[in-house]
């Protein structure tokens, strides 16, 4: 019943709309309560609006890019150390907002329309890349836990996450379907919106190493190992041009880890340098003191975690997804691991993990399909009480 009414693009595109109309709906009758609540502790203030809630804590430094660009001297705090500036954000979210905002009454509008738009384009992209892999109901009910999920307020605030699974959800699906002329393009606006254009370079070693031993029953043709390679090495270039921009920009060579790392200092308070793989494990340390309990718990925690996603990615309901989805989830993990301090943005990093909500959808019971719903809207309801209602403490920046 469901493929015969979704059969043309039109009828999915009206669909996909409907459902996530109500869930905007749902998530601004979440922001309204939340700024009834927001008190005199909260960052935002006593008489927060929905637009301050919307335009607030990276939306803030979006905005001082549209406005302003980015520093050519790197501000410095009084120790000496580089103080965090709008180098750590990438430029194509802030200066489309801000073309746009010419049209629709400033930046703010700009900025807004383009999450909540970008928002809708990523669910019809998220049905197009899980349906032909789980089936029209299963890909429609992963769309409604998208829009309606944990992080669903992201798409009416002006962060870019939304706009950058736009990039991610049509760059998977053009390499499931082997057309890799569009991802020339897609690479470069992927790594020009948001960090996390490394992991896609990883997926394409990931994905290339698969094509070859498997090419004895899936035919691997010469010019798909060229494109991969060379695939491979534009997602890696562009992954680190901005180290090199900011480099040439600033004087500093570098500028850009610096950067990154002063906010990891503010969590620390200490002159920790990078060390890949070293986030995780000293944020393990970190939580597990604050909540009162021995180091070695924590270490103990993560592995068990890292135990726990490696299982869940080898489930069955996750290798039904198909290769290309499961390679970027681990892909995208391992670059989390590296280079990444979890703290209270990890459930926002987590965001182009999307593509697993298939997963979540398989089982056809409707009990289990509509209690995910449901853990969906108030995982999200939490994430705007704690974040943006509350948001009074350093574990509550979104």
């Amino acid at each position: 019943m469901v493929d015969r009414r979704l059969r043309s693009p039109a009828a999915v595109a009206a669909v996909i709309a409907g459902v996530y109309l109500l869930a905007r709906l749902v998530t601004t009758g979440f922001f309204q309560l939340a700024a009834t609540l927001s008190g005199p502790t909260s960052r935002f203030g006593a008489d927060a609006g929905i637009a301050d809630l919307a335009m607030g804590w990276d939306s803030q430094w979006y905005w001082l890019i549209a406005a302003s660009g980015y520093p050519t001297e790197l501000p410095v705090d009084d120790a000496g150390n580089v103080a965090e500036n709008a180098w750590a954000f990438m430029p194509l979210y802030p200066f489309l907002a801000r073309a746009l905002g010419t049209l629709v009454g400033g930046y703010p509008a700009g900025a807004i329309l383009v999450s909540l738009v970008a928002g809708y384009v990523a669910s019809v992209l998220l049905f197009h890349l899980l349906r032909p892999r789980i089936g029209t109901a299963a890909a429609l009910w992963a769309v409604a836990f998208f829009a309606n999920g944990t992080l669903a307020a992201l798409f009416q605030m002006g962060y870019a996450e939304s706009l950058f699974l736009v990039w991610l959800l049509l760059a998977l699906r053009e390499l499931t379907k082997r057309r890799f002329g569009w991802l020339y393009l897609l690479i470069p606006l992927m790594g020009y919106t948001r960090p996390g254009v490394l992991a896609f370079a990883l997926l394409l070693g990931l994905y290339g190493i698969m094509r070859w031993f498997s090419r004895t029953r899936d035919r691997l043709p010469a010019r798909h190992v060229v494109h991969i390679i060379a695939l491979g090495a534009w997602a890696t270039v562009i992954g680190f041009s901005w180290q090199v921009i900011t480099a040439i920009a600033t004087g500093d060579p570098s500028g850009y880890l610096e950067t990154e790392l002063a906010w990891r200092r503010s969590w620390l308070g200490s002159e920790e340098g990078f060390v890949p793989l070293s986030g995780v494990i000293t944020a393990a340390a970190m939580w597990f003191g604050l909540w009162g309990m021995p180091e070695p718990v924590g270490y103990i925690a993560l592995g068990v975690l890292l135990a726990g996603v490696v299982a869940g990615l080898l489930s069955a309901r996750v290798r039904a997804l198909g290769p290309e989805i499961r390679l970027w989830s681990v892909s995208y993990l391992v670059y989390l691991l590296a280079v990444f301090f979890p703290q209270s943005s990890t459930f926002r990093l987590l965001l182009p993990l999307t593509p697993l909500a298939g997963a979540f959808a398989l089982p056809t019971a409707r009990w289990w399909r509509v209690g995910v719903l449901v853990l969906c809207v108030a995982g999200q309801w939490w994430w705007i009480h704690e974040m943006l209602a509350r948001g009074d403490t350093f574990y509550r920046i979104p």
